[in-house]
């Protein structure tokens, strides 16, 4: 499917995402979808939905062209709607947190807000508008709900005053150390913030919540593989990584707080061979870090789970063990 300039002006999907749906095949139906359910505001139950949460994902693009994503926590309440094209974020700055360069006034911002009680999730991005180092509100673009699929149900406590800052400081890397990969290969979820800036040199920022079973995300010379499996279609996402490589993903230790930050590329793989061997994946993307950042104890939050807690749509998935059982059945064995 072409699509016009005008067409483009008229839709809520830059090129990037239309050329994902085109490849899925669910780009007309998504051109009509979109303008229903991509606002520029917040309906009532997202701004009743926001005060709610003790954490919010955000991610942000430094000024060298970085993404970054974060997980930043404080007391129910504070992220307030005070009117329908606002989202008042009450959360100082934070020097250790690599994303926090990018969270000046006037500058693009992701933020997926996640109850990962209910699975419930809605995401939002637009402006930053800063009078102050202790605050600042978001100037909606776009703002949406998300389905509850591959997110593991988990209940939390404070492990400490969420205003207070610690004072170590963050370790930083060019790859993958061997904490890295042990934090990766246990995790269920991560986050990534992705980046485009359009035609008319705006600045559009996502950031998103992927999960599955422990181990979904494979690591391997460095660089991540992870599955992509059914969801909404939207692609926003991959069509952001198809439009500009750059990502940043975040990883947390739920039981210690931990944060692992990664800022690097990622390139969006449509006919991977291993997709087919991979149980639910649809596609596969892969993601190189060039600056990880290690910050222990960082988020003030610890959780729990139940035996029940894994999303069913995750239990349904397959495994890397799965996919590497299928390349040794492929091997031909030798002649006698």
């Amino acid at each position: 499917m072409t699509t016009t300039t005008k067409e483009m002006a008229a839709s809520p999907w830059h090129a990037g995402e239309v050329a994902m749906q085109t490849h899925a095949g669910v780009a007309q139906r998504l051109g009509e979808i979109g303008k229903r359910v991509i606002r520029d505001h917040l309906i009532d139950q997202h701004r009743e939905f926001y005060p709610k949460l003790p954490f919010v994902v955000l991610g942000s693009v430094d000024k060298t062209g970085d993404a970054w994503a974060t997980l930043r926590a404080a007391k129910p309440g504070f992220l307030q709607a005070p009117d329908e094209h606002t989202l008042s974020v009450a959360l100082g700055r934070d020097a250790a947190d690599p994303a926090d360069a990018g969270m000046d006034d006037g500058e693009a911002i992701g933020l997926l807000g996640i109850e990962l009680s209910t699975r419930r999730r809605n995401r939002l991005n637009g402006t930053i508008r800063r009078s102050s180092a202790a605050a600042f509100d978001v100037a909606v673009e776009h703002s949406f709900g998300n389905c509850p699929k591959y997110i593991t149900v988990r209940q939390f406590e404070f492990s400490r005053d969420p205003g207070v800052q610690l004072s170590s400081a963050a370790d930083r890397f060019d790859r993958l150390d061997a904490r890295a990969q042990n934090l990766i290969a246990r995790a269920d979820t991560l986050f990534v913030t992705s980046y485009v800036d359009r035609e008319d040199g705006h600045r559009q920022i996502d950031v998103s919540h992927r999960g599955g079973k422990p181990g979904f995300v494979r690591v391997k010379n460095g660089v991540l593989t992870i599955p992509d499996f059914t969801g909404n279609q939207f692609f926003n996402t991959l069509g952001n990584l198809l439009a500009n490589p750059k990502a940043g993903l975040v990883f947390a230790d739920f039981a210690t707080g931990d944060l692992l930050q990664m800022s690097g590329e990622a390139a969006v793989l449509l006919d991977a061979p291993d997709t087919v061997s991979f149980k639910g994946a649809e596609r596969l993307w892969q993601f190189t870090p060039r600056k990880v950042v290690h910050r222990e104890g960082a988020w003030p939050l610890r959780w729990s789970t139940a035996a029940d807690a894994a999303s069913p749509h995750s239990l349904a998935t397959g495994s890397w063990d799965e996919v590497e059982q299928s390349h040794a059945d492929r091997v031909p064995m030798p002649a006698k």
